[in-house]
């Protein structure tokens, strides 16, 4: 475990950066408005969008990237591309500057998380899978909810320019780290480039995720459908397209596994869950609360620090007893903390959201690390790099589709009690969002029921008969 401590430092402050950046600029978009000298929002919310567009664009390419340059190499170039674009957006002196600099950040950051997952499996000891990937998993949770506060505090007390200035020490740093520490793992054969799948896969998760995306404003708007048809039609193709080769850029053939299945079903239950309430629980502090971007941030701190905890305390049961008490257990707290929410009220104070923001960042630590575990375990050994790229482009997707719709049912049921509650908006916002996070909770319990049916993955056997990892043969050192 020693040997590998400091190569996952690298892996961890290249997936921390990613996503605080992701998270951080909801927070600055209105200062952005303002120091530009903006009049449109949605112009400005580009920044937002081309960045997360270009994220779900690149992730199918990342395990075929990894398998053809080596996951070391496209990690590193990654990590660098990501730094490069902060540079650049804290030169930016124009709102559409700004913009393409963002996606250039994107097509960085998109591949960091996928190909991160994929090494940090690859170089666990046997035995040991669930504690090292519950390790990484401590940023993938706790840098969500310290974006907020970094940005708030960036914002309101310095400038938003910090927001990518500080990206720079740290992606150097994990370059520096990576370049060192990182061990070159073999690549893999792989066919002639396929360039069907290189067109359709991003068009079709970047359109989709695009499209639902913008229906959370408006379902009916052209934006969603060109977005939907684009994506849909796209997705369609691409899956006939891989499917009739033998080796294509995401492995869809994977699924033909009911382990597999079941588990990226319930990630997908799991992630509408989790990531609806972290999406849900700042914009009701700030819209019906009425506190600042750096107050909402500190009052988040409490579900940051029980994710931490429970994170590597997840990973390391997940060894033990597999993922589905984990998963069961996890989901279990999640929909304690939906309920509690859903009951919150005007007068609920700090002391009030304490203990659902607990169990909501408990829950989340203790169960989605060994998800994702089960679920690369359920695959093929040398299909992983390819896993976690398809995984994480349906995800990006299913995000997208959770906030779009919950944005959508929220102001539904504000049209609803606008009748008897419209002279007091914190009572209408409170009891709006109130009915939203009692949706959530039944979409909690459908992931307990669901969790039932995970199997623990049958580990694959050595030449000798031994259980192992199935990870490829790695060397110290450059390609």
């Amino acid at each position: 475990m020693r040997a590998i401590m400091v190569p996952l430092v690298a892996i961890i402050i290249g997936m921390f950066m990613v996503i605080l950046d992701g998270t951080a600029m909801n927070v600055a978009l209105p200062q952005l408005q303002q120091d530009f000298g903006v009049t449109s929002l949605t112009l400005v919310q580009w920044t937002v969008t081309g960045y997360a567009l270009a994220q779900a664009a690149v992730i199918p390419l990342a395990g075929w990237l990894s398998d053809r340059f080596g996951a070391k190499m496209i990690f590193l170039v990654s990590v660098i591309l990501f730094t490069v674009g902060s540079g650049l957006c804290a030169l930016a002196t124009t709102v559409d500057q700004l913009i393409i600099y963002r996606v250039l950040q994107g097509l960085g950051g998109g591949m960091v998380a996928p190909i991160a997952m994929a090494f940090t499996y690859r170089i666990a000891p046997p035995g040991k899978v669930g504690a090292v990937m519950g390790m990484i998993g401590i940023p993938m949770l706790l840098a969500p909810a310290l974006g907020p506060v970094v940005a708030g505090w960036l914002v309101q007390d310095v400038s938003w320019h910090w927001i990518f200035l500080i990206n720079l020490p740290i992606g150097v740093v994990a370059v520096l780290l990576g370049l060192r520490t990182l061990p070159a793992i073999d690549r893999q054969s792989v066919p002639e480039l396929d360039i069907k799948g290189m067109i359709f896969g991003p068009l079709a998760f970047a359109g989709l995720a695009y499209g639902v995306s913008e229906g959370g404003t408006d379902w009916g708007s052209a934006r969603t459908i060109t977005g939907l048809v684009v994506g849909g039609v796209s997705l369609i193709i691409f899956i006939i397209v891989e499917l009739r080769r033998r080796n294509p850029l995401l492995e869809l053939r994977v699924f033909k596994s009911a382990n597999f299945s079941r588990g990226v079903i319930v990630q997908w239950i799991s992630q509408i869950a989790l990531f609806g309430t972290i999406f849900m629980i700042p914009l009701f502090l700030q819209t019906g609360k009425n506190y600042t971007p750096l107050e909402t941030g500190l009052v988040l701190l409490p579900q940051a620090l029980a994710a931490g905890l429970f994170m590597p305390i997840g990973g390391r049961l997940y060894d033990r007893i597999g993922a589905r008490p984990l998963v069961i257990s996890g989901l279990t707290l999640i929909t304690g903390a939906a309920f509690l929410f859903s009951r919150i009220t005007v007068d609920t104070g700090v002391s009030g959201m304490i203990l659902p923001l607990v169990l909501l960042g408990a829950g989340m630590g203790i169960s989605m690390m060994p998800l994702n575990t089960h679920i690369i375990q359920s695959a093929p050994a040398h299909l992983v790099g390819r896993v976690t790229s398809l995984t994480a482009a349906l995800q990006q997707v299913i995000s997208s589709l959770a906030i779009a719709g919950l944005s959508t049912y929220v102001t539904s049921r504000i049209k609803h009690y606008s009748p008897q509650l419209g002279q007091d908006p914190h009572k209408l916002l409170t009891a709006s969002y109130g009915d939203t996070f009692a949706i959530l909770i039944w979409v909690a319990v459908l992931g307990v029921l669901v969790g039932f049916l995970l199997n623990k993955p049958k580990p694959q056997k050595g030449a000798d008969g031994s259980e192992r990892s199935p990870e490829p043969q790695m060397m110290m050192g450059g390609h």
